[in-house]
């Protein structure tokens, strides 16, 4: 899929024996680049996804806000349900920008094309703590894109290493099949979403 500023690629299953996974993920291109989130509710089964629904919901109804002040709303909407972790990249491409924040163990990666050959690698700082029930004290952080870029997020039903294969240039979707296939864990619920950055 793709927008204006933005080409993108998601891959996710569900636990074996359950019919609906409890990850998620949201892609809003906006006109001057993106705002892309990924939601792991707690657990699986339907419970763990109508908490990773609530948080993808508010993220986009709160989309045009500071990315902490995003995450605190999905806090609040979620105290009642048994939280998620959740991670938020917004995507600048008129600065060239990447800023992020990440609560719980959603994993993000950014990479960029490296002048060398081999890219260069950044890995968000993720903060203890799950949404609706424990929340960090948050601040968001920025890393500078100067080159194609790749941005990868993860949620725990994917193993490590997942990032050792992946290309800033070559296409979202079969490298986000690719993973799924290679590094799911296949002890919980699993998503991976590919995102190339244009411009």
């Amino acid at each position: 899929m793709s927008g204006h500023l933005i080409e993108w690629g998601v891959a996710s299953r569900a636990l074996a024996g359950e019919t609906e996974s409890g990850d998620r993920c949201l892609v809003k291109p906006m006109e001057n680049g993106a705002l892309l989130a990924t939601a792991d509710g707690l657990g699986h089964g339907t419970e763990a996804a109508l908490a990773a629904d609530l948080a993808i919901r508010m993220v986009e109804a709160q989309a045009r806000r500071p990315l902490v002040e995003i995450v605190e709303a999905c806090h609040r909407a979620l105290l009642r349900t048994r939280g998620a972790a959740l991670s938020l990249a917004h995507w600048n491409a008129d600065r060239r920008e990447v800023t992020w924040v990440g609560v719980g163990n959603v994993e993000a990666l950014l990479l960029v094309a490296g002048s060398g050959g081999r890219p260069d690698r950044e890995r968000l700082v993720l903060r203890p703590g799950v949404v609706g029930d424990r929340l960090p004290a948050l601040q968001a952080s920025s890393v500078s894109v100067p080159r194609q870029g790749l941005l990868v997020f993860a949620t725990d039903g994917i193993g490590g290493g997942f990032d050792r294969a992946l290309e800033p240039g070559a296409a979202p979707q079969p490298q986000a099949d690719n993973i799924l296939a290679r590094h799911s864990r296949g002890a919980d619920d699993a998503l991976v979403l590919v995102a190339r950055l244009g411009r």
